[in-house]
């Protein structure tokens, strides 16, 4: 399989429509961390340990996404 990487594919970046995409995708991206940050923050201690992490992994985990 080959891949082509156009001068037209990177244009479409600067238009109006590039920008909301960008923007779409960081809200999308924020959701994602801050929906994990707050299930996991539900997590009690001992549920928390089962899956191998501790408190202080979450932000950590969270940014991941």
């Amino acid at each position: 399989m080959a891949l082509l990487d156009t001068p037209r594919a990177r244009a479409h970046s600067n238009t109006a429509s590039g920008l909301l995409a960008r923007l779409v995708g960081a809200f999308l991206s924020w959701n994602d961390r801050r929906a994990t940050r707050k299930a996991l923050s539900r997590l009690s201690d001992r549920e928390l340990d089962d899956i191998g992490l501790c408190r202080g992994d979450i932000d950590t985990i969270a940014r991941r996404f």
